[in-house]
C-alpha cells in the first residue's frame, strides 16, 4: 500500500521516506504541494494505506488537507497522521476534529515513525480486508436473493399458466393489467422496487377463477343472479389459494385477489369495504382491471373504444374507484395507450 507523505520541506520529506523504507508492504510517495497531493489521493484512493501531513504549508494548511481528504468517497477510514510539536495541544484538538487519526512529534524520530506507520498500515490493511469481505458477502447474498426471486417468479408464472388454460385472453390480460398498475403506482409515488412487487402480485388477481365453472367463465351473454354469485366467489377463493405464504409478493397477491372488486362507495364485493378501508393495492388493481376489461373483447361483450373507456374510468372516480388512483391512471395516459397497443390480442 501507498504511504502519502506531505510536507513543505524536501529535506524533511526525504528523512520521512528514509525512515519508512524498512516498513513492510509500504510504498512511500512524497509531495510538497498540498493540492498535488490531494489530486494524487483522489486518483489512488484504493491504494493509499496512510497519509502523513505537516500543518504549516503554502496553499493549504494540514487541517484543510485532512478535511479535504475525509471528503473523498472511500477515504473515511484511512489513517491520517499530522506532524506537530508536542506543545501544539490546541492544534492537535483541531486536527482530531478535522479527522486526524494520530500524531507524530517534531523533530521526527525514525523509530517512532516506523512503529506508528507500521501499526497504522496494518489497521488500514485489516479494514480493507473487512471491506472486501463485506462486499463479497453482499454479492453472495444478492446472488442468493436473485435465485430465490427467479424461482418465485417462475412459480407465479406456472400458476398463471394454469389459469390461462381456462381463458384464452388471461395471459394478455394479466400482462396489460400489470402494465397499467405500474403506471398508477409510479404516479402515486411508489418506489421502483415496490412498483415491481405490486406489478408481479397483480398478475395473480384473478387466480380464484380457476374454480369457476367453464359454463359461467366462458358464457356468452349476461350471467344470471346465481351465476353472478358463483363468479363473485373467485375473490375470496383467490385469497384462500394465496394466503399464508412466506413470500411478500404472494401475500400481497392474496390481498389484491380479495379486494380488487371492492368499490370506493362500498357497493363492491366480497366484503363491501368502502373508501380507504379497501387496501391500496386493491384500489390500484381495480382501475387497471376494469379498464382492460372494457377495452378488450370478452365472451359477453365487444371491446369499447379507448376514449369511451377512459371517460368511464374518469366518471367513476369517487364511485367505483379511488379518485387518487384515477388521477394517477389518467396522468399516465400515454403509457396506458402504449401498454394497450403492445398486446396484439387486445381489442384496443
Amino acid at each position: 500500500m501507498l504511504a502519502l507523505i506531505l510536507g513543505d520541506s524536501e529535506m524533511n520529506n526525504l528523512l520521512m521516506l528514509q525512515a519508512l523504507k524498512p516498513v513492510a508492504n509500504c510504498e512511500p510517495v512524497a509531495f510538497t504541494c498540498p493540492r498535488a497531493a490531494l489530486d494524487f489521493l483522489r486518483a489512488h484512493v484504493d491504494r493509499i494505506g496512510v497519509v502523513v501531513t505537516d500543518y504549516d504549508m503554502p496553499g493549504l494548511t494540514g487541517l484543510e488537507v485532512i478535511a479535504a481528504a475525509r471528503a473523498v468517497p472511500g477515504f473515511a477510514h484511512v489513517p491520517i497522521v499530522m506532524v506537530t510539536s508536542l506543545d501544539q495541544r490546541s492544534l492537535r484538538h483541531d486536527a482530531l476534529r478535522a479527522g486526524a487519526t494520530d500524531f507524530l512529534g517534531k523533530p521526527c524520530d525514525p523509530v517512532e515513525i516506523q512503529a506508528r506507520i507500521t501499526n497504522l498500515m496494518r489497521i488500514s490493511a485489516a479494514h480493507r480486508q473487512e471491506q472486501d469481505r463485506t462486499a463479497w458477502l453482499a454479492r453472495e447474498v444478492a446472488a442468493a436473493v436473485s435465485v430465490i426471486e427467479a424461482r418465485e417468479h417462475e412459480i407465479i408464472a406456472l400458476l398463471m399458466r394454469a389459469a390461462e388454460h381456462r381463458d384464452t385472453d388471461t395471459g394478455d390480460h394479466i400482462a396489460r393489467v400489470a402494465g397499467y398498475v405500474g403506471v398508477i403506482a409510479r404516479n402515486l409515488g411508489f418506489e421502483p422496487a415496490a412498483i415491481q412487487t405490486l406489478k408481479l402480485a397483480s398478475t395473480m388477481h384473478d387466480v380464484g377463477k380457476i374454480g369457476v365453472p367453464d359454463s359461467i367463465l366462458l358464457k356468452r351473454g349476461p350471467l344470471s343472479a346465481d351465476e353472478r354469485a358463483e363468479m363473485e366467489k373467485h375473490a375470496e377463493r383467490g385469497r384462500r389459494i394465496l394466503e399464508g405464504s412466506s413470500s411478500d409478493v404472494v401475500r400481497l397477491a392474496a390481498e389484491i385477489a380479495e379486494s380488487h372488486h371492492e368499490r370506493w362507495d362500498g357497493t363492491g364485493y366480497p366484503k363491501g369495504l368502502k373508501g380507504e378501508t379497501i387496501p391500496l393495492s386493491g384500489r390500484i388493481v381495480a382501475v387497471a382491471d376494469v379498464f382492460d376489461a372494457l377495452v378488450t373483447e370478452r365472451p359477453y361483450k365487444t371491446a369499447w373504444p379507448l376514449n369511451r373507456a377512459r371517460a368511464f374510468v374518469a366518471d367513476q372516480a369517487g364511485l367505483h374507484f379511488d379518485p387518487r388512483c384515477v388521477e394517477a391512471f389518467l396522468s399516465g395516459w400515454d403509457e396506458v395507450e402504449a401498454h394497450c397497443f403492445e398486446s396484439t390480442a387486445s381489442g384496443c
